[in-house]
């Protein structure tokens, strides 16, 4: 027995040992982490950069705070979520600017005070200012233009912003606890939470959830800490900004639009009004090509004519003269980034509407390139500032969507101008390119649903060709010629190509080989007209307009009569 004994206490003592291990391990396991979070390493911020929480992420942006507590944001910030590009930056000017419906809101970059039209307003903080190539913008400025909720915090900072709210589910934490990076025990502490705070539930989870605090920490928390959730939408604090609610008040008629293009290429083309007027029917609106730009400061050439707008009014039609782009090699950059040339082109082309009593301005400029895209575009809006005064109708023409050439911002055109022009043409053009149709149906449609994203239906009219284009490829070397629809089908029949209709494009379609050459054309005609009117007519578009007046042939003016119900 005896000798027993010290081989029991060296089991009891093994027993021990191991148990006291186990149970080190099984604390070490399960017990709660105290160990904190880098809070601006969890932001990712440093220095006086400050994190954006907005609605319910962190995103990747970053402001900046100023000496005086303002917080600031970036251009690119406001651009993404806030009011689009609306916010005009002209870096070549070091402005900023804001059109209303009647006047602008400007600023130079760097100083304390804005003009609001003629009146200077004074401002409590900077408003803006560069740090290399950003540019940060006061948020409070930013509230004058839009409506949204936010909530400042320091240590770290960070700015909590809410641009819209949907339903939101919360739960009070029961017991005092922490906010943890992950869920688990072991997960870094980002926060404390006290019993009786509300938090909102993001992701709820077996064993943990996903939440944010009020004061924007997102992070896990185990959900026996958590009372039952509750759902509710918020509403805005701020619910008004200054500028941001103004109603952009448009011209909009009693009827569909029936617009024809006449093109005049010089005084004496508006000889040709009759000629091009006399089959029409239902025609409501002529556009002549009027307007050219002229040298990079904001001048135009004018073919304008008083007789033409008299004999065009006698005849119950309105006139939208047209501004175009391409007659001259100018500098578009130059022009649209001035704001003396904008300013000067705006004088120059109303100078005109009102000297002959035009009724409306058809803005056709086609070869504005990403750069200048939203120069362009503030040009628009500055120009219905004028065309609002003065009882102007403002259209705008664009190629659709799908051909690129997104900076024209159709959005903003559909905010600002009266009508918004879809020229649904030129699906394939040109030399050296891809024969194929100039509007097959599938690229008309798409145009008119695209640009509906962006344009209300009753601001948006659908332009038709009335001509198309006769194909002429020899090995790899393709070209098209266009050609009114007459000569089209008469082009067909001399060289005896029997045309078929083809569901696809619904259009007539003919080839022909002669030796090494082979021809093509996809006729416009009476049939393909129709599909597209009905089309048309599906979406409730605000009308049609045709390229141009003189390539139709008579027979398609009694189906656009009937779509717009004359």
């Amino acid at each position: 027995m005896k000798k027993l004994i010290p081989v029991l206490i060296a089991i009891v003592l093994i027993i021990i040992v191991v148990g006291v291990s186990f149970g080190r391990g099984a604390l070490e396991r399960y017990s709660y982490s105290g160990e904190r979070a880098d809070l601006n390493e969890y932001f990712g911020i440093t220095g006086d950069e400050a994190a954006i929480i907005m609605q319910d992420e962190v995103i990747g942006d970053k402001a900046r705070v100023g000496a005086d507590g303002t917080f600031y944001i970036t251009y690119d910030t406001v651009s993404d979520y806030f009011i689009y590009t609306r916010l005009y930056v002209n870096e070549v000017e070091n402005t900023i600017r804001y059109v209303l419906p009647d006047r602008i809101v400007s600023y130079n970059i760097g100083e304390n005070s804005y003009m609001d039209g003629e009146s200077e307003n004074l401002c409590d903080y900077q408003i803006a200012f560069y740090e290399g190539d950003t540019l940060y913008i006061a948020v409070d400025f930013i509230r004058l233009f839009t409506i949204f909720d936010y909530e400042t915090f320091r240590d770290p900072n960070r700015i909590q912003i809410y641009t819209a709210y949907g339903e939101q589910e919360t739960a009070v934490v029961e017991k005092d606890t922490q906010i943890r990076y992950q869920g688990g025990v072991k997960s870094e502490i980002l926060t404390d939470a006290a019993a009786g705070d509300r938090v909102i539930v993001l992701d709820r989870m077996e064993t943990w959830s996903k939440v944010k605090t009020m004061d924007g920490f997102i992070g896990y928390v185990e959900n026996k800490r958590l009372g039952e959730t509750e759902t509710h939408t918020p509403s805005f604090v701020n619910n008004s900004s200054m500028y941001g609610e103004l109603e952009f008040t448009n011209i909009s008629k009693d009827y569909k639009i029936n617009m024809g293009w006449h093109q005049v290429s010089g005084p004496g083309g508006n000889a040709t009004f009759a000629e091009a007027t006399a089959k029409t029917k239902g025609l409501n609106t002529i556009s002549p090509t009027w307007f050219h730009l002229t040298g990079n400061e904001g001048n135009i050439v004018s073919y304008a004519s008083q007789d033409y707008v008299n004999n065009a009014h006698a005849m119950g039609l309105e006139v939208w003269a047209l501004a175009d782009d391409f007659t001259e090699d100018v500098d578009r950059f130059a022009i649209f980034s001035s704001s003396a040339a904008r300013a000067n082109l705006i004088r120059n082309l109303m100078q005109e509407v009102l000297n002959y009593g035009i009724d409306g301005l058809n803005i056709d400029f086609e070869k504005i390139d990403q750069r200048t895209g939203k120069h362009f575009v503030e040009f628009i809006r500055e120009l219905s500032i004028e065309c609002r005064k003065s009882g102007i109708v403002l259209s705008v023409d664009n190629y659709p969507i799908s051909g690129g050439a997104i900076w024209y911002n159709r959005r903003e055109q559909g905010v600002y101008a009266d009508y918004v022009i879809i020229m649904g043409y030129d699906e394939h053009w040109g030399s050296g390119g891809e024969a194929g149709s100039v509007s097959s149906i599938d690229y008309v449609e798409k145009g008119i649903a695209d640009t509906l994203e962006y344009v209300p239906a009753e601001k948006l009219i659908n332009g038709i060709p009335f001509y198309t284009r006769i194909w002429k490829t020899t090995g790899t070397e393709t070209a098209g010629e266009s050609v009114g629809m007459q000569a089209a089908a008469d082009f067909a029949a001399d060289n005896g190509i029997q045309t078929q209709w083809l569901e696809a494009e619904c259009q007539h379609y003919g080839e022909i080989q002669k030796e090494d050459t082979l021809y093509q054309v996809w006729l416009e005609d009476y049939d393909s007209v129709k599909v597209k009117l009905d089309v048309m007519r599906t979406y409730d578009l605000a009308g049609v307009a045709e390229w141009k007046l003189g390539l139709e042939t008579a027979d398609v003016w009694d189906l656009i009569a009937d779509y717009c119900g004359t």
